[in-house]
């Protein structure tokens, strides 16, 4: 287990973290569609090339995947993190193709902290996953729950 780096009162709106890159293969491309999107353009090379993608694509779920993992290795996995409400929006703007080189860019929007638990609050953010020319091909918002580092005084 990492230490804890950070806490909820770290993510302050506009605190900001940026990823490593990592770059997809076909194979990864292909191996994540057989499994969970088993579209033509995401498991069929030949095939897609006739879909209006003119080629092989990753799923939006694969790039969600991705993001999740580029988020736990830049800094999730170093937080008081103790889960998620869920996603507010996802949106996927252009298509990923293998050899693209994929990176996470995290801005924290808001700090909430919890009317029930003085020791937690929620932090929405904003996941932008960019590719290697800089543009965003993925954009999530959601929010997270952190311990704090310090319990509220004086809340209900």
């Amino acid at each position: 287990m990492n230490s804890i780096k950070y806490y909820w009162e770290d993510f302050t709106p506009g605190w900001q973290c940026e990823s490593q890159s990592r770059k997809l293969t076909a194979r990864e491309i292909t191996d994540f569609a057989r499994e969970y999107d088993p579209q033509p353009y995401h498991i069929d090379e030949e095939a897609a090339k006739s879909t209006p993608f003119g080629g092989l694509i990753a799923s939006g779920w694969h790039t969600c995947s991705i993001a999740m993992r580029l988020m736990c290795d830049s800094y999730l996995l170093q937080t008081s993190c103790i889960g998620s409400p869920g996603l507010d929006e996802l949106r996927w703007f252009k298509p990923v193709r293998p050899g693209d080189s994929l990176r996470l860019k995290t801005t924290a929007l808001d700090q909430t902290p919890s009317k029930k638990d003085p020791t937690r609050g929620t932090v929405k953010f904003r996941w932008d996953v960019l590719n290697q020319k800089d543009e965003v091909v993925c954009t999530i918002m959601g929010r997270q729950h952190y311990r704090r580092r310090t319990p509220a005084v004086g809340q209900d």
